[in-house]
Order: structure tokens, then C-alpha cells, then sequence
């Protein structure tokens, strides 16, 4: 059986380029919908090992919410990269860029 981590990882390799998720998201297709906060250390630890599209994944109000500066732009940037608009410098609409995997 696959651990949340594994599946955890799975989903966020599995959004598209143009689209985000949300933490919450994350966790709740990986099984463990409560696992919000473990899905943020899992982007904090394995991005670089696994190439997680880690800037995909934002929280429930559409937010970056990174507050180091120069991880915050480089956020920015890789989303306004992909199409995404990022209004106020931070807010995404999840109505328009929010990817709804078909499970």
C-alpha cells in the first residue's frame, strides 16, 4: 500500500502546466483529507529530489503564501510563466486556473 507521502507526490506531478491546486486538494486526493499542513512539508523537503511543480500549489483562497522574498517571486514568476494571472502580485483565481483531476 502507498504511503500519503507517495500519493501526495503523485498528485502534485500530475498538475498541469497553467493550473494550480490547492494544499488541501492535495491532501484530500492523496487520502488523508485533514493533511493540509503535511503536504506543505512534503513541497518544504521533496520538491528538489522528486522536481515537484511545487509553485502549482497554493492555498484554499488562491493565495501565494510564501513569505520568504525570493522563494515568494520566484513563485510568482514560474505561475505568470505558465499563463497564469496572479492579481495583487499574489492571488490567483482558482475559478479559472484550479485543476479538477477526473478521479
Amino acid at each position: 500500500m502507498e504511503s500519503f507521502t507517495e500519493r501526495a507526490i503523485q498528485v502534485i506531478k500530475s498538475i498541469p502546466e497553467g493550473k494550480v491546486m490547492t494544499y488541501g486538494q492535495v491532501a484530500k486526493l492523496a487520502g488523508s483529507p485533514r493533511g493540509a499542513r503535511q503536504v506543505v512539508r512534503i513541497l518544504h523537503s521533496m520538491s528538489k529530489k522528486y522536481q515537484l511543480p511545487w509553485h502549482r500549489v497554493i492555498n484554499s483562497k488562491g493565495e501565494i503564501v510564501i513569505k520568504e522574498d525570493e522563494s515568494f517571486h520566484e513563485q510568482l514568476l514560474a505561475l505568470q510563466s505558465e499563463g497564469i494571472e496572479v492579481k495583487n502580485n499574489c492571488i490567483v483565481n482558482l475559478e479559472k486556473y484550479q485543476h479538477q483531476p477526473i478521479i
